[in-house]
């Protein structure tokens, strides 16, 4: 079950994430198997964001019981949070719960103190007041989502949708999540590492584009790329080159090249028998000792047990 947790005044688009990506059955693509709760007080139904009202008969008592519970934004951080939600999400993962929130839905869980320790992130505008309020939590504002595997926390707006997605992907392998990605018509896959923002918009010019340069490097995995390679492959200097990474994709060519192997590993390791060495080799990450490096620092668990877990059915 994935219970979504609203208080008053929830932003309607933080909302709809969840349930959007959860709860709809699309045709042509497999159940899911989500059971969607949108779950309200115990004064009962509460309005949102934009004139709507969340009604519906569960409350927040029914998170005790879900798999998963999602906190999507509240109206305002400078207000109390609401008491009985805290204390129900807290619960919630005392249960066992995998908890998520979805912009500044993290000083829920903050409160709850499920974040004490841990990097956590919400949308960068309230880094100030989030750090004053909880000086116990190791905040990140530039990422888009943090995953822990029983704690998770999103930037703003769309960067739920990315991590409603790397959950998805979790739970039901990677193909499934980029397919889903394409109905949604958003990316196929964006690392929580990548930054919120960018300081400098991308310039207007189509030549200036990293599309085809990006679509090039998806087909050279296996191949050993450097910058060189690659300013020399889109003519442009190298250094010309990291600027232009820096402002179109938000991290560096090579952090992005690595995702993206990680990213080939991981189909692999879903969709065929292949042993560990081929598939580090076919990734264009070397030896398995580097696959399994690499691997576990952006999955967060080895090859070999992600394989296990996420292998699809009859492969």
């Amino acid at each position: 079950m994935v219970a979504v947790a609203v208080a008053e005044g929830a932003p309607i688009f933080e909302i709809a994430i969840p349930v959007e990506i959860f709860g709809r059955v699309r045709p042509g693509m497999p159940e899911l198997g989500y059971d969607v709760r949108v779950c309200n007080p115990e004064s009962g139904p509460v309005p949102a964001g934009g004139g709507f009202t969340a009604h519906s008969g569960d409350t927040y008592a029914l998170l005790a019981e879900a798999d998963t519970v999602i906190v999507p934004a509240v109206r305002d951080v400078t207000e109390e949070l609401p008491a009985d939600l805290v204390a129900a999400v807290r619960e919630a993962h005392a249960n066992g719960a995998r908890v998520a929130s979805l912009c500044t839905g993290a000083f829920v869980l903050a409160a709850a103190g499920l974040l004490d320790g841990r990097r956590a992130t919400t949308h960068w505008l309230y880094r100030q007041e989030f750090q004053a309020r909880f000086p116990a939590v190791d905040f990140d504002p530039a990422v888009l989502y943090i995953d822990h595997g029983d704690v998770l926390t999103s930037a703003g707006t769309t960067a739920g949708i990315d991590l409603c997605l790397s959950m998805v992907a979790a739970d039901h392998g990677a193909d499934i999540a980029n397919t889903l990605a394409r109905r949604l018509v958003a990316p196929s896959h964006r690392s929580g590492g990548q930054a919120q923002y960018v300081e400098t918009p991308a310039p207007p010019d189509r030549r200036d584009s990293l599309g085809p340069l990006l679509d090039w490097m998806r087909t050279h995995l296996s191949e050993t790329l450097t910058v060189a390679d690659l300013a020399r492959h889109a003519n442009v200097a190298e250094r010309t080159l990291i600027r232009r990474f820096h402002t179109a994709v938000g991290t560096t060519p090579g952090k992005w090249l690595t995702e993206q192997r990680v990213l080939h590993a991981r189909r692999l390791l879903e969709t065929t028998d292949l042993p560990v060495e081929r598939v580090a080799s076919a990734a264009g990450l070397g030896g398995a000792a580097n696959l399994r490096h690499h691997f576990t620092e952006v999955v967060g668990v080895a090859p070999s047990d992600y394989r296990r877990t996420f292998r699809k059915p009859g492969v």
